[in-house]
């Protein structure tokens, strides 16, 4: 880059003003002396002008190291907004992804959960028929089984009050058996018992407790047969007039009872003790009766 011109300004010619000049031989050492003067002033000026030259080189330099600086800082702004702006588009395009990412992860999610509770409620629907179903069928069953109830109730009252009927026969019945029970005179002198002449008598006295009672029925035949803890053994029995003849086996003796009619006590002693068989019916060839004991035998 080359340095400006100035050009010189002309020099005004000298005028003399106030007295005269001077002789020759000064004039010329004061022309010495202008003329040093002038020669020092281009020097000086020469020497700032080439001062001014270097000044305004450097100012340029530094310009142009400047501006170059500011186009870097310019190039690299221009380079930093770009990847910022790529940086920002990429995080939009991201969020975007991403927003539409849980915009369908929420549908989806809604959908599902929409699907799950209309799924929930057509059961809970189906199990609310089905439990109504169930309780109406339930009531139905306890209504059906207390209609049966008090059908039974009815028919146990029913049977209640039979009940009390039976029982009041009964207890007609034990007081016609206990009117009914006869002391009756055995076949042994000076003894007297109660006899049982049928199944209701025969339990009256088991009812009453005094003694033993085992019941029997003896066919005709050879052999003893064993009844309570003695033997009998059937010889005779006549339908018509009631009649029979028995053998007894107690306590290695044998007694023999002929020509006894029923309801009628044989009596025997078995170790000190009172026995007595009663015969109370007389069939073709065997009898039916009990044998009598005590409680407690005497020894």
């Amino acid at each position: 880059m080359s340095s400006p011109q100035y050009p010189y300004p002309p020099q005004p010619p000298p005028q003399h003003y106030g007295p005269p000049p001077p002789s020759s031989g000064s004039s010329n050492l004061v022309l010495a002396l202008l003329g040093g003067a002038i020669v020092a002033s281009l020097a000086a000026n020469g020497y700032l002008m080439y001062q001014i030259h270097d000044m305004k080189a450097m100012s340029a330099h530094n310009q142009e190291i400047i501006q170059s600086e500011i186009d870097a800082v310019k190039e690299n702004s221009t380079v930093m907004t770009a990847a910022q702006r790529k940086h920002l588009d990429d995080l939009k395009e991201e969020l975007d992804t991403r927003s539409r990412q849980l915009s369908q992860a929420a549908s989806q999610a809604k959908k599902e959960a929409l699907s799950y509770t209309d799924e929930q409620k057509k059961q809970l629907e189906a199990e609310q028929q089905k439990t109504a179903q169930q309780l109406s069928s339930s009531i139905s069953d306890v209504n059906q089984k207390a209609e049966s109830v008090n059908a039974r109730v009815s028919d146990v009252n029913n049977d209640v009050a039979g009940v009390k009927t039976d029982l009041n026969n009964t207890k007609t019945d034990l007081s016609q058996t206990k009117s009914n029970l006869q002391k009756v005179a055995g076949d042994l002198s000076g003894t007297n018992s109660l006899v049982a002449t049928n199944g209701k008598e025969i339990e009256e006295l088991r009812r009453r407790g005094e003694r033993n009672i085992v019941e029997f029925t003896l066919k005709k035949q050879k052999n003893l047969q064993k009844v309570g803890d003695i033997q009998l053994l059937l010889e005779k029995a006549d339908v018509k007039k009631n009649k029979f003849n028995l053998i007894v086996m107690a306590d290695d003796r044998r007694v023999e009872k002929k020509d006894k009619g029923i309801n009628e006590p044989l009596q025997f002693y078995v170790s000190h003790s009172l026995y007595e068989v009663v015969v109370n019916t007389v069939g073709k060839d065997t009898i039916s009766g009990y044998l009598s004991t005590p409680k407690y035998q005497n020894r």
